[in-house]
């Protein structure tokens, strides 16, 4: 399938270790600057265990080889590479390729059958 790229905002909007929310069409996204390895990293931000769009506000920590942000309402970890649970491996989060163009963070979302929670 091809993918569709959408600009969302501008790499000077992100602030290091930290995440912020974008939203396209009826889709959240947790998107992240990483500056320990200088990577953009995006999931859906639908925390399935908490049952609220709240992914981009969790803390980032790294566990093992796995950068992860920890849900800030029941502290589960999900891994910005790859989306799964390291608490529970039957739960994860959609993962979402990510590119920067002339410094424009840039996403690319499914056009349908995405099992991220609608906004």
């Amino acid at each position: 399938m091809e993918q569709l790229w959408s600009s969302v905002c501008e790499v000077s909007d992100l602030i290091p270790d930290t995440g912020v929310c974008v939203k396209i069409g009826d889709y959240q996204t947790a998107i992240f600057y990483i500056s320990q390895s200088d990577e953009y990293l995006a999931i859906g931000n639908y925390d399935p265990i908490g049952k609220a769009n709240v992914l981009s506000r969790g803390l980032i920590c790294s566990i093992g080889d796995n950068i992860t942000v920890a849900s800030p309402l029941y502290k589960q970890h999900f891994d910005l590479r790859t989306g799964e649970c390291l608490e529970d491996e039957d739960v994860s989060v959609p993962s979402f390729p990510l590119r920067v163009v002339d410094g424009n963070i840039e996403l690319s979302l499914p056009v349908a059958g995405s099992e991220q929670q609608a906004a």
